[in-house]
C-alpha cells in the first residue's frame, strides 16, 4: 500500500511544482466562457501563444477582453440589478487567474457593479499582472470605453 500512497504523492508533487491543475483549470474556464467553434484548435493556439510568452520573457497572455469581462458580469448578474455578490467577485477573480484560492479579500460590504468589477480586473491588476499587460489592457479599455 506504501508503493502506491508514494506514487500518488510524487504524482500530486509534479502537478503542484509544474502548476499542471491551475493550468487545466484555466484552460477549461476560458474554453466553456468563450466556446469556440473549433476547441481543439483554439486550445492548441493559447498553448503556443504560452509557449511563446514563456520563452521570449513576455508577459503571460490574458486572454478576457473588456466584452469578455462584460459579458461574465452579465452572467453573474442574473437577476440584472447591475450588481453582484462579493462571493460571485471573488469567484470570478478565481476564475480568471487573478486570485489563489488562499488569497484573502476584504468584503467591504457593498456590492460589485459592472464598473467597479472592470475597474478591479482591468486597472487595478498591476499587483497580479506584469506592467506590459496591465499597460495593453488599459489602453483597450480606454480605446473602447472612447467608442462606446
Amino acid at each position: 500500500m506504501e508503493a502506491g500512497g508514494s506514487r500518488e504523492r510524487e504524482a500530486r508533487n509534479y502537478l503542484e511544482k509544474h502548476r499542471i491543475m491551475e493550468l487545466l483549470k484555466y484552460l477549461t474556464s476560458v474554453l466553456l466562457f468563450i466556446r469556440p467553434e473549433k476547441p481543439r484548435e483554439y486550445l492548441i493556439a493559447i498553448l503556443e501563444k504560452l509557449r511563446i510568452a514563456k520563452a521570449t520573457g513576455v508577459a503571460f497572455p490574458f486572454f478576457m477582453d473588456h466584452s469578455n469581462i462584460t459579458a461574465m458580469f452579465d452572467m453573474m448578474d442574473s437577476s440584472k440589478k447591475g450588481t453582484i455578490s462579493f462571493v460571485q467577485y471573488k469567484e470570478a477573480l478565481k476564475t480568471l487567474g487573478l486570485c489563489p484560492a488562499d488569497e484573502v479579500l476584504k468584503d467591504d460590504g457593498h456590492a460589485i457593479t459592472l464598473d467597479k468589477f472592470k475597474s478591479e480586473v482591468l486597472l487595478d491588476g498591476p499587483k497580479k499582472w506584469t506592467q506590459q499587460r496591465t499597460a495593453a489592457l488599459r489602453a483597450q479599455w480606454h480605446l473602447e470605453k472612447q467608442q462606446a
